[in-house]
């Protein structure tokens, strides 16, 4: 059997079963869960997993997160593969007024995890079901993507000890692409995320009398607006990296003559390369603390690498092309797409294997809202193409 043919019986399977990953996915919608909080989430994993008959499910690693192993007919070859669904949902009010709207005020999914998780469920059923292939799969339902770093407290519980992946493979979901559409390619595809908290500490005093005080309120617009210079004077323009300070808090809006002591700027980071991420560290903590001292005043530059940038391995990424071109056609399939600067922690887990991340077209040409939208809703009609990419990865990996 050709690998089309094979991958078109994949994409039927799945079809017909569309209804029961609907169904699946308008409950996880339903009912979203935040990060290290998903127990609802987790146990309806585990209970289709034991219903489409996978051979193991191992809950709490990382928490909340769930693995599945799936063995083909044969796993002499000891192949394996890893992959993966986040879970999360993001803490915002929704403001769709369809049936399956979230009942949770406060938490939604607005960046279309429920969907990622029904198509591995759909990967997970299909492969349970036909086994054609010689290796093991082990499904990965991570928890807390959305900044709490879940797939590190998986590493760090041993996931990749107890669950070995020759590679691990994921993909997001992406509006901005038309349904049908998937784009890999090699190298960054999403950018490090970094946190910095700048304090400034001054002397506090009248408004009327500025001349008596170290205002912080002044030292602070000085470093938002040297702040800009970093990316434009000191990283190359092929090069990419963002400066964002995004959060000014000082003084009390009702205390208009008070000049405060204090005053914190918040603000992230991108980056791709190691090198500019240090490059971006050393200045930025350069500039903010002689632009303090010339004003008389301290400050302190927090930097956190929250995380690091995601990278895909070439030849993982061109396989990955390969089942995509199989499954949705070369017309529709993109090798090459602008990288983004947002960031995604499945990063941690091709820092640990080599790998790649898809984004997987959901885009209706309607003006489709963005993710983190409070109007965003996953598109149901791609959850066949997830998941049959997911289960072909597996097959294609390891074949029998």
């Amino acid at each position: 059997m050709s690998v089309a043919v094979a991958g078109r019986g994949a994409l039927d399977t799945l079809g017909a079963w569309q209804r029961d990953l609907v169904a699946v996915r308008h409950a996880l919608h339903a009912n979203p869960e935040l990060g290290f909080d998903e127990h609802f989430t987790a146990g309806l994993v585990a209970r289709e997993l034991a219903r489409y008959g996978v051979d193991e499910v191992h809950r709490g690693i990382g928490r909340t997160g769930l693995v599945a192993v799936v063995r083909g007919r044969s796993t002499h070859s000891a192949r394996t593969i890893g992959l993966r669904a986040d879970m999360d949902a993001l803490p915002m009010r929704e403001d769709n007024d369809f049936a399956h709207r979230s009942r949770k005020d406060g938490a939604m999914h607005g960046c279309g995890h429920d969907g990622h998780v029904a198509m591995l469920l759909g990967a997970a059923r299909y492969l349970s079901a036909r086994r054609d292939f010689d290796g093991t799969a082990h499904l990965i339902f991570q928890p807390g993507e959305e900044g709490h770093a879940g797939a590190l407290a998986m590493i760090d519980d041993g996931l990749f000890e107890r669950f070995p992946c020759d590679a691990v493979y994921a993909m997001h979901n992406w509006p901005a692409l038309p349904a049908g559409t998937i784009a890999i390619q090699p190298g960054p595809i999403m950018a490090a995320a970094d946190r910095v908290t700048i304090t400034i500490t001054g002397r506090g005093g009248h408004g009327a009398h500025p001349y008596l005080t170290v205002d912080p309120v002044l030292v602070a617009a000085h470093v938002i607006t040297a702040a800009q210079s970093i990316v434009a004077r000191n990283v190359s323009p092929i090069d990419s990296a963002v400066v964002s300070l995004c959060s000014v808090q000082a003084g009390h809006p009702g205390a208009m003559s008070v000049i405060p002591h204090e005053a914190q700027l918040v603000g992230t980071v991108r980056t791709f390369r190691p090198q500019t991420q240090d490059l971006v560290e050393s200045r930025l903590r350069a500039l903010v603390e002689s632009i303090a001292a010339g004003f008389g005043a301290r400050a302190e530059v927090f930097y956190e690498r929250l995380y690091p940038a995601t990278v895909n391995s070439r030849r993982e990424a061109e396989f990955g092309a390969l089942v995509a071109e199989e499954l949705a056609g070369p017309a529709h399939v993109l090798r090459e797409l602008e990288p983004s600067m947002g960031a995604e922690d499945f990063a941690f887990m091709l820092r640990e294997r080599p790998g790649a991340y898809f984004r997987l077209g959901q885009g209706s040409g309607d003006g489709t809202p963005m993710l983190h939208s409070s109007r965003y809703d996953f598109n149901d009609a791609i959850l066949p193409l997830g998941a049959a990419l997911f289960a072909r990865l597996a097959e294609r990996a390891m074949p029998p």
